[in-house]
């Protein structure tokens, strides 16, 4: 299992090698049978290694593999709020890694959704630790909720079978994993209101000393038209 503080997982395409061994074993056939005199010898061998180089490939496609890469993630330094962070990074990793062997494409893109939301609240809240009483119910419930939906949607979709009972509990999982992704996203956008509402008091306090100072859109507007 990846470590959520050090390191993710992310999707890559891995080519075979058997396409470079085949074109290998090419031309040593070749220069064994044929000629490799003039030029011509040379640009007919290449056209010819191109070929089997493609329909080997063809044969033998490039393989998906998930590789573990580096990521250092923000904490806040608050020994208290980076035992939560850990706590939530290591959960939504799990998440990931469960969304990777589910087959509905619906399922992974919500799923894709909350999480990447989860990764922003993280983020905030390691610059900003005085929130992280805002999110404590969202770590020790409502990610570990998820994370237990995903598991059986999982084991149930591993089945194979479409059962009344599999079918119903799959189709609940999936519809309420729209709201969720809203919901965390609602969490990230809560997060943000008391810096919100920061921005609106400088807003309202900078265009009052505008005005007092004569210094406003309306009264410059006003000068210029009275030249």
């Amino acid at each position: 299992m990846p470590n959520p503080d050090t390191e993710r997982m992310i999707e890559k395409r891995v080519p075979s090698p058997f396409p470079l061994y085949a074109v290998g074993l090419f031309w040593l056939l070749y220069a064994f049978v044929f000629p490799l005199y003039r030029i011509r010898d040379f640009l007919l061998a290449a056209v010819l290694s191109v070929v089997v180089f493609l329909v080997c490939r063809r044969f033998f496609p490039a393989k998906t593999v998930w590789v573990a890469v580096p990521e250092a993630f923000a904490y806040s330094g608050d020994e208290a709020v980076d035992r939560l962070l850990r706590d939530g990074r290591q959960c939504v990793s799990d998440i990931e890694k469960v969304c990777r062997e589910i087959g509905d494409e619906n399922v992974r893109r919500e799923s894709g959704r909350a999480t990447a939301a989860c990764g922003r609240i993280f983020d905030y809240v390691a610059e900003h630790p005085e929130t992280a009483p805002e999110i404590r119910r969202f770590v020790s419930y409502h990610l570990p909720t998820v994370l237990k939906m995903l598991t059986s949607y999982e084991n149930m979709e591993e089945q194979g079978v479409s059962g009344e009972n599999i079918q119903s509990a799959m189709t609940k999982i999936e519809n309420v994993l729209k709201t969720v992704a809203d919901a965390f996203e609602a969490q990230l956008d809560k997060l943000f209101a008391g810096e919100a509402l920061d921005i609106s008091t400088d807003i309202t306090v900078l265009e009052g000393m505008l005005t007092r100072e004569g210094l406003s859109g309306s009264q410059i507007n006003d000068r210029r038209n009275a030249r």
